[in-house]
């Protein structure tokens, strides 16, 4: 019997220790945990998540022009000189044309350059500002010296549509060059010619470098119809004399665009609303 009872109480004690020691073990835990409270900039800055990098100038949304609304107003610098506002141009009916300029890399786009002479023609020949009461304002998303090295290309870029239309001897073309021929018959129906150094400047040539109109409408294009270069859509705008944008096309590809005769329509209908 004591025996037993020793047992059962060295059996308590070693329990009692037991219990002791890990408590005493805990203890010793949360004692070493040091806890340190952030100061008030800090907290601050754990609080609130780091803002997602932005450019200090990020590019303005589209807004794109809508038919049968009023047609944003923009002030542009002119090759020729000055500035222009469209506002400025109320009481007439403005024909806005948006080149592509650049077909690839150090090459204009020919058929830019062809309709841009044929416009300025129709312009002398039958006076067209004066009969359908119409501003033609032509826009390039280029700086001034970009735009000069364009109107200087003109002759030299007519000159190859001639030859390529009219060659020598066209009984010597290859498949591909009499393809090329027939094509450019097609495409140039008109035989257009400048004398080296004559720029026709009919109409006012806004500069837009920093393309603020280009963006603003949603038609410069870093990469367009299978070219990568800085260019625009090619893109007709018709505001009537209130201010009201009354037609507008943007191209699907360089050819795509409406043909002078048919615009003149667009602008006998705009005029016969008055």
């Amino acid at each position: 019997m004591i025996n037993k009872k020793k047992a059962t109480i060295l059996v308590i004690v070693l329990i009692v220790a037991a219990v002791a020691a890990i408590t005493i073990m805990f203890k010793g835990q949360a004692a070493g945990q040091v806890v340190t409270e952030p100061k008030p900039n800090q907290a601050a800055q754990q609080a609130q998540p780091a803002a997602p990098a932005q450019a200090q100038n990020p590019e303005p949304r589209p807004q794109p022009a809508i038919v049968g609304q009023p047609m944003a107003d923009f002030t542009l610098p002119v090759y020729q000189g000055g500035t222009l506002t469209l506002s400025s141009l109320r009481g007439q009916n403005v024909l806005i044309l948006f080149p592509r300029g650049y077909a690839a890399e150090n090459y204009w786009c020919t058929i830019c350059n062809y309709r841009y002479v044929e416009l300025a023609e129709l312009e002398k020949a039958k006076k067209i500002q004066e009969k359908y009461n119409v501003k033609v304002l032509v826009v390039f998303p280029y700086t001034q010296d970009i735009v000069k090295a364009w109107l200087e290309a003109l002759p030299g870029q007519l000159e190859t549509v001639r030859a390529t239309k009219n060659p020598a001897d066209p009984a010597k073309l290859d498949e591909k060059g009499k393809i090329r021929m027939e094509r450019f018959r097609q495409i140039f129906p008109e035989d257009y010619s400048l004398a080296k150094g004559e720029i026709p400047t009919p109409f006012p040539i806004l500069v837009d470098g920093e393309r603020t109109l280009s963006k603003k409408l949603d038609l410069f294009r870093n990469e367009w119809s299978g070219s990568k270069v800085d260019q625009n859509i090619p893109s007709v705008y018709i505001v009537d004399a209130n201010g009201v944008l009354q037609f507008k096309y943007l191209g699907q590809n360089t050819l795509d665009r409406p043909g002078y005769d048919y615009l003149l329509k667009v602008l006998e209908v705009i005029n016969s609303n008055k």
